[in-house]
Protein backbone atom coordinates (compact mmCIF):
# COMPACT_ATOMS: atom_id res chain seq x y z
CA UNK A 1 0.00 0.00 0.00
CA UNK A 2 2.91 2.37 0.67
CA UNK A 3 3.83 2.13 -3.02
CA UNK A 4 0.40 3.39 -4.13
CA UNK A 5 0.04 6.94 -5.39
CA UNK A 6 -2.51 9.28 -3.75
CA UNK A 7 -5.22 8.57 -6.34
CA UNK A 8 -4.85 4.81 -5.80
CA UNK A 9 -4.99 5.28 -2.04
CA UNK A 10 -8.19 7.28 -2.46
CA UNK A 11 -9.81 4.51 -4.48
CA UNK A 12 -8.71 1.89 -1.91
CA UNK A 13 -10.25 3.97 0.88
CA UNK A 14 -13.54 4.39 -0.98
CA UNK A 15 -13.64 0.63 -1.57
CA UNK A 16 -13.09 0.12 2.17
CA UNK A 17 -16.01 2.46 2.95
CA UNK A 18 -18.25 0.69 0.46
CA UNK A 19 -17.42 -2.90 1.40
CA UNK A 20 -16.64 -2.78 5.12
CA UNK A 21 -18.53 0.31 6.28
CA UNK A 22 -21.41 -0.24 3.81
CA UNK A 23 -21.69 3.43 3.01
CA UNK A 24 -24.35 4.38 0.46
CA UNK A 25 -23.46 5.48 -3.10
CA UNK A 26 -24.64 8.99 -2.20
CA UNK A 27 -22.28 9.14 0.81
CA UNK A 28 -19.40 7.73 -1.23
CA UNK A 29 -19.92 10.38 -3.90
CA UNK A 30 -19.63 13.05 -1.19
CA UNK A 31 -16.43 11.51 0.16
CA UNK A 32 -15.00 11.39 -3.35
CA UNK A 33 -15.67 15.11 -3.91
CA UNK A 34 -14.22 16.14 -0.55
CA UNK A 35 -11.11 13.98 -0.90
CA UNK A 36 -10.57 15.20 -4.45
CA UNK A 37 -10.13 18.67 -2.92
CA UNK A 38 -7.47 17.22 -0.62
CA UNK A 39 -5.53 15.67 -3.51
CA UNK A 40 -5.80 18.94 -5.44
CA UNK A 41 -4.39 20.82 -2.44
CA UNK A 42 -1.53 18.32 -2.16
CA UNK A 43 -0.62 18.70 -5.81
CA UNK A 44 2.68 16.93 -6.47
CA UNK A 45 3.51 16.64 -2.78
CA UNK A 46 3.19 13.23 -1.10
CA UNK A 47 0.39 12.90 1.42
CA UNK A 48 2.92 12.36 4.20
CA UNK A 49 4.26 15.88 3.69
CA UNK A 50 0.91 17.50 4.49
CA UNK A 51 0.87 18.92 8.01
CA UNK A 52 -1.71 20.78 10.07
CA UNK A 53 -0.43 24.19 8.95
CA UNK A 54 -0.83 23.36 5.25
CA UNK A 55 -4.32 21.95 5.82
CA UNK A 56 -5.41 24.95 7.92
CA UNK A 57 -4.31 27.26 5.12
CA UNK A 58 -6.33 25.24 2.63
CA UNK A 59 -9.39 25.37 4.88
CA UNK A 60 -8.96 29.13 5.24
CA UNK A 61 -8.66 29.49 1.46
CA UNK A 62 -11.82 27.48 0.85
CA UNK A 63 -13.67 29.46 3.51
CA UNK A 64 -12.57 32.69 1.87
CA UNK A 65 -13.78 31.35 -1.46
CA UNK A 66 -17.27 31.02 -0.02
CA UNK A 67 -17.45 27.44 1.28
CA UNK A 68 -19.75 27.39 4.31
CA UNK A 69 -18.75 26.25 7.77
CA UNK A 70 -21.11 23.28 7.42
CA UNK A 71 -19.46 22.21 4.16
CA UNK A 72 -15.99 22.64 5.66
CA UNK A 73 -16.97 20.54 8.69
CA UNK A 74 -18.08 17.74 6.37
CA UNK A 75 -14.92 18.10 4.30
CA UNK A 76 -12.66 17.97 7.36
CA UNK A 77 -14.49 14.89 8.59
CA UNK A 78 -13.75 13.16 5.28
CA UNK A 79 -10.11 14.19 5.39
CA UNK A 80 -9.75 13.10 9.01
CA UNK A 81 -11.23 9.69 8.24
CA UNK A 82 -8.96 9.20 5.23
CA UNK A 83 -5.80 10.19 7.12
CA UNK A 84 -6.84 8.00 10.07
CA UNK A 85 -7.27 5.03 7.73
CA UNK A 86 -3.79 5.67 6.27
CA UNK A 87 -2.33 5.96 9.78
CA UNK A 88 -3.83 2.63 10.89
CA UNK A 89 -2.29 0.96 7.86
CA UNK A 90 1.16 2.38 8.50
CA UNK A 91 1.19 4.68 5.46
CA UNK A 92 1.33 7.79 7.68
CA UNK A 93 2.91 8.27 11.10
CA UNK A 94 0.30 10.74 12.36
CA UNK A 95 -3.06 12.14 11.33
CA UNK A 96 -2.43 15.82 10.43
CA UNK A 97 -6.17 16.60 10.71
CA UNK A 98 -6.47 15.43 14.30
CA UNK A 99 -6.52 18.89 15.92
CA UNK A 100 -8.09 20.99 13.17
CA UNK A 101 -11.55 22.44 13.76
CA UNK A 102 -13.75 23.96 11.07
CA UNK A 103 -15.04 27.56 11.25
CA UNK A 104 -18.18 27.90 13.29
CA UNK A 105 -21.39 27.76 11.36
CA UNK A 106 -24.94 28.68 12.19
CA UNK A 107 -27.05 25.62 12.80
CA UNK A 108 -30.11 25.69 10.58
CA UNK A 109 -33.24 23.91 11.72
CA UNK A 110 -34.78 21.57 9.15
CA UNK A 111 -37.90 22.97 7.53
CA UNK A 112 -41.10 21.18 8.36
CA UNK A 113 -44.67 21.60 7.22
CA UNK A 114 -47.38 22.39 9.72
CA UNK A 115 -50.02 19.76 10.35
CA UNK A 116 -52.54 21.72 8.25
CA UNK A 117 -50.05 22.14 5.40
CA UNK A 118 -49.28 18.44 5.46
CA UNK A 119 -52.97 17.55 5.40
CA UNK A 120 -53.52 19.95 2.52
CA UNK A 121 -50.64 18.43 0.58
CA UNK A 122 -51.70 14.83 1.08
CA UNK A 123 -55.45 15.42 0.66
CA UNK A 124 -55.05 17.46 -2.52
CA UNK A 125 -56.34 15.54 -5.55
CA UNK A 126 -54.65 16.75 -8.72
CA UNK A 127 -55.98 15.93 -12.14
CA UNK A 128 -53.66 13.24 -13.48
CA UNK A 129 -54.07 11.95 -17.04
CA UNK A 130 -52.75 8.56 -15.96
CA UNK A 131 -54.68 7.30 -12.92
CA UNK A 132 -51.97 4.72 -12.23
CA UNK A 133 -49.41 7.49 -11.61
CA UNK A 134 -51.83 9.25 -9.28
CA UNK A 135 -52.30 6.07 -7.22
CA UNK A 136 -48.54 5.48 -7.12
CA UNK A 137 -47.75 9.03 -6.03
CA UNK A 138 -50.44 9.00 -3.34
CA UNK A 139 -49.02 5.77 -1.94
CA UNK A 140 -45.46 7.12 -1.98
CA UNK A 141 -46.28 10.42 -0.29
CA UNK A 142 -48.56 8.85 2.32
CA UNK A 143 -45.89 6.29 3.21
CA UNK A 144 -43.23 9.01 3.41
CA UNK A 145 -45.20 10.97 5.96
CA UNK A 146 -46.75 8.00 7.77
CA UNK A 147 -43.42 6.34 8.53
CA UNK A 148 -40.81 9.12 8.25
CA UNK A 149 -38.72 7.23 5.71
CA UNK A 150 -35.62 8.49 3.99
CA UNK A 151 -35.85 8.95 0.23
CA UNK A 152 -33.39 6.12 -0.45
CA UNK A 153 -35.30 3.82 1.91
CA UNK A 154 -38.58 4.39 0.11
CA UNK A 155 -37.11 4.00 -3.38
CA UNK A 156 -35.44 0.72 -2.36
CA UNK A 157 -38.64 -0.96 -1.13
CA UNK A 158 -39.68 -4.16 -2.89
CA UNK A 159 -43.17 -5.63 -3.22
CA UNK A 160 -42.31 -8.11 -0.48
CA UNK A 161 -42.63 -5.21 1.99
CA UNK A 162 -46.40 -5.22 1.45
CA UNK A 163 -46.77 -8.46 3.39
CA UNK A 164 -45.63 -6.83 6.62
CA UNK A 165 -47.46 -3.59 5.89
CA UNK A 166 -50.85 -5.26 5.37
CA UNK A 167 -50.49 -8.02 7.97
CA UNK A 168 -48.68 -6.21 10.79
CA UNK A 169 -48.99 -2.52 9.93
CA UNK A 170 -45.19 -2.25 9.81
CA UNK A 171 -42.61 -1.72 7.09
CA UNK A 172 -39.07 -3.10 7.30
CA UNK A 173 -36.47 -0.80 5.78
CA UNK A 174 -32.70 -0.81 5.48
CA UNK A 175 -31.29 2.47 6.77
CA UNK A 176 -27.80 3.88 6.73
CA UNK A 177 -25.05 1.27 6.77
CA UNK A 178 -27.69 -1.32 5.91
CA UNK A 179 -29.13 -1.21 9.43
CA UNK A 180 -32.68 -2.68 9.41
CA UNK A 181 -35.58 -1.25 11.38
CA UNK A 182 -39.35 -1.71 11.61
CA UNK A 183 -41.54 1.39 11.35
CA UNK A 184 -45.32 1.58 11.86
CA UNK A 185 -47.51 2.38 8.84
CA UNK A 186 -50.79 4.22 9.40
CA UNK A 187 -54.15 3.10 8.05
CA UNK A 188 -54.42 5.95 5.52
CA UNK A 189 -51.06 4.96 4.04
CA UNK A 190 -52.09 1.28 4.02
CA UNK A 191 -55.25 2.13 2.08
CA UNK A 192 -53.22 4.14 -0.44
CA UNK A 193 -50.82 1.20 -0.82
CA UNK A 194 -53.69 -1.24 -1.37
CA UNK A 195 -55.00 0.95 -4.17
CA UNK A 196 -51.53 1.17 -5.73
CA UNK A 197 -50.99 -2.59 -5.38
CA UNK A 198 -54.02 -3.24 -7.59
CA UNK A 199 -52.72 -0.90 -10.31
CA UNK A 200 -48.99 -1.65 -10.09
CA UNK A 201 -49.17 -4.70 -12.35
CA UNK A 202 -50.36 -2.48 -15.21
CA UNK A 203 -47.04 -0.61 -15.16
CA UNK A 204 -44.40 -2.95 -13.76
CA UNK A 205 -42.47 -5.48 -15.78
CA UNK A 206 -43.41 -9.04 -14.74
CA UNK A 207 -39.98 -9.69 -13.20
CA UNK A 208 -39.65 -6.28 -11.49
CA UNK A 209 -39.46 -6.54 -7.67
CA UNK A 210 -39.63 -2.81 -6.88
CA UNK A 211 -42.72 -1.61 -5.05
CA UNK A 212 -42.76 1.75 -6.83
CA UNK A 213 -42.09 1.78 -10.56
CA UNK A 214 -41.91 4.37 -13.32
CA UNK A 215 -43.75 4.43 -16.63
CA UNK A 216 -40.90 2.33 -18.00
CA UNK A 217 -41.94 -0.46 -15.64
CA UNK A 218 -38.70 -0.41 -13.63
CA UNK A 219 -37.82 0.90 -10.16
CA UNK A 220 -38.56 4.60 -9.88
CA UNK A 221 -35.49 6.78 -9.34
CA UNK A 222 -34.99 9.02 -6.32
CA UNK A 223 -34.74 12.01 -8.63
CA UNK A 224 -38.13 11.24 -10.16
CA UNK A 225 -39.72 10.94 -6.71
CA UNK A 226 -38.33 14.38 -5.85
CA UNK A 227 -39.73 15.86 -9.06
CA UNK A 228 -43.17 14.30 -8.57
CA UNK A 229 -43.44 15.58 -5.00
CA UNK A 230 -42.32 19.10 -5.97
CA UNK A 231 -44.89 19.13 -8.78
CA UNK A 232 -47.65 17.89 -6.49
CA UNK A 233 -46.82 20.50 -3.83
CA UNK A 234 -46.87 23.28 -6.43
CA UNK A 235 -50.31 22.25 -7.64
CA UNK A 236 -51.50 21.97 -4.03
CA UNK A 237 -50.36 25.58 -3.47
CA UNK A 238 -48.06 24.72 -0.54
CA UNK A 239 -46.07 27.82 0.48
CA UNK A 240 -42.72 26.02 0.86
CA UNK A 241 -40.54 24.30 -1.69
CA UNK A 242 -41.34 20.74 -0.68
CA UNK A 243 -38.79 17.93 -0.97
CA UNK A 244 -38.95 14.33 0.31
CA UNK A 245 -36.83 14.98 3.38
CA UNK A 246 -39.29 17.69 4.42
CA UNK A 247 -41.96 15.02 4.84
CA UNK A 248 -39.55 13.12 7.09
CA UNK A 249 -38.90 16.29 9.12
CA UNK A 250 -42.64 16.93 9.33
CA UNK A 251 -43.26 13.36 10.53
CA UNK A 252 -40.66 13.74 13.29
CA UNK A 253 -41.84 17.19 14.37
CA UNK A 254 -45.52 16.20 14.50
CA UNK A 255 -44.78 12.95 16.34
CA UNK A 256 -42.75 14.83 18.94
CA UNK A 257 -45.43 17.50 19.34
CA UNK A 258 -48.04 14.81 19.98
CA UNK A 259 -46.07 12.34 22.10
CA UNK A 260 -43.06 14.13 23.56
CA UNK A 261 -41.26 10.77 23.34
CA UNK A 262 -37.82 11.59 21.93
CA UNK A 263 -36.54 8.00 22.17
CA UNK A 264 -39.49 6.62 20.22
CA UNK A 265 -38.99 9.21 17.46
CA UNK A 266 -35.28 8.33 17.40
CA UNK A 267 -36.11 4.65 16.87
CA UNK A 268 -38.61 5.37 14.12
CA UNK A 269 -36.21 7.69 12.29
CA UNK A 270 -33.34 5.23 12.62
CA UNK A 271 -30.94 7.76 14.15
CA UNK A 272 -27.84 6.16 15.65
CA UNK A 273 -27.49 9.03 18.15
CA UNK A 274 -30.25 10.82 19.98
CA UNK A 275 -28.35 14.05 19.31
CA UNK A 276 -29.55 13.82 15.71
CA UNK A 277 -33.15 13.61 16.91
CA UNK A 278 -32.88 16.43 19.44
CA UNK A 279 -33.04 19.04 16.67
CA UNK A 280 -36.78 18.35 16.55
CA UNK A 281 -37.14 19.51 20.13
CA UNK A 282 -36.26 22.99 18.83
CA UNK A 283 -38.95 22.70 16.17
CA UNK A 284 -41.39 21.61 18.85
CA UNK A 285 -40.44 24.58 21.05
CA UNK A 286 -40.96 26.95 18.11
CA UNK A 287 -44.44 25.50 17.67
CA UNK A 288 -45.22 25.96 21.37
CA UNK A 289 -43.89 29.52 21.28
CA UNK A 290 -46.16 30.41 18.37
CA UNK A 291 -49.18 28.91 20.12
CA UNK A 292 -48.34 30.86 23.30
CA UNK A 293 -47.89 34.14 21.46
CA UNK A 294 -51.14 33.71 19.56
CA UNK A 295 -53.36 32.51 22.40
CA UNK A 296 -52.09 33.51 25.85
CA UNK A 297 -53.92 36.61 27.16
CA UNK A 298 -50.74 37.84 28.86
CA UNK A 299 -48.42 37.20 25.93
CA UNK A 300 -48.58 40.82 24.73
CA UNK A 301 -49.24 44.22 26.16
CA UNK A 302 -52.12 46.19 24.79
CA UNK A 303 -49.58 48.63 23.39
CA UNK A 304 -47.90 45.74 21.51
CA UNK A 305 -45.11 45.03 24.02
CA UNK A 306 -44.74 41.89 26.11
CA UNK A 307 -46.08 41.93 29.64
CA UNK A 308 -49.05 43.47 31.42
CA UNK A 309 -50.63 46.71 30.28
CA UNK A 310 -49.89 49.64 32.50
Amino acid sequence: MESMNPAELLEAYLEFLACERRQSPHTLAGYRRDLARLLAAAGERPLGSLDALILRREIARLHGAGLSGRSLARLLSAWRGFFGWLERRGVLAVNPCAGIKPPRHEKRLPEALSVDETQGLLDFSEEEADARLFLRDCAMFELFYSSGLRLAELAALDCAALDGIFAEGEVRVLGKRQKPRLVPVGEVAREALRAWATARGQLAHPEEKALFVSLRGTRISMRMIQKRLARHALLADVRLSVHPHMLRHSFASHMLQSSGDLRAVQEMLGHASIASTQVYTHLDFQHLSRVYDQTHPRAHRKDGKNGDAK
